[in-house]
């Protein structure tokens, strides 16, 4: 964390108060209300993140001088405690295409409400989600239902990683569209997380 620091220079108001120890957790920087737009902040306030990419794909443009190829990376970042984010990151090599993906999902990380939503468990713990929802990124849709404790992570393996990341131990999908298109069904499942933050009424 400290090497961090050393190297860091804060260019955004919450960058600068993480800084100088006035905001010392991720929650707090959170509900500052202020953006997250550098990832050392993450970093700094959750140096125990893991990182995994998704797919790596080749994207090609016509320009004047010809065809540009491009590496897409798809990357998820999380904590496997409640902190999840998902990123895509372009660049003409891998490498550096890998760096900006996981710099994304780290400035796209929100923290993951979780529960025992199943009727059939109600342990109380927090090893599933509290209720179900939907989400849904081009023709992706897929519903999380909250699962008995023991059960696992029933779900394909693009919404498996970024599930057991969030920290999610236990739940049911299902899911419609384009499943094989990776950045879709990665950031439909992101979306369904994030709607674990709005209370169900």
């Amino acid at each position: 964390m400290t090497e961090i620091l050393e190297e860091w220079v804060p260019r955004t108001r919450l960058g600068k108060l993480v800084a100088e120890g006035k905001i010392k957790t991720i929650d707090e920087a959170l509900a500052s209300g202020l953006p997250l737009k550098e990832p050392q902040i993450v970093d700094v306030l959750l140096p125990n993140l893991e990182d995994e990419v998704l797919e790596i794909s080749m994207v090609q443009r016509m320009t004047d001088s010809g065809r540009r190829s491009k590496f897409r990376v798809t990357a998820v970042v999380g904590n496997r405690d409640g902190y999840v984010g998902v990123g895509v990151g372009k660049a003409s090599q891998v490498a550096i295409a890998i760096q900006k993906a996981i710099n994304d999902a780290k400035i796209n990380i929100f923290k993951v409400k979780r529960g025992c939503g199943s009727w059939e468990c109600g342990c109380g713990e927090e090893h599933s989600i509290p209720f179900k929802v939907t989400g849904s990124s081009g023709s992706v849709r897929i519903t999380l239902i909250p699962a008995p404790k023991g059960l696992g992570i029933v779900a394909g393996e693009v919404a498996k990683k970024v599930l057991e990341l969030a920290g999610v131990k236990d739940v049911w999908t299902f899911t419609r569209g384009q499943t094989k298109t990776t950045i879709n069904f990665a950031r439909a499942t992101y979306d369904a997380l994030r709607k674990t933050m709005y209370i169900k009424r």
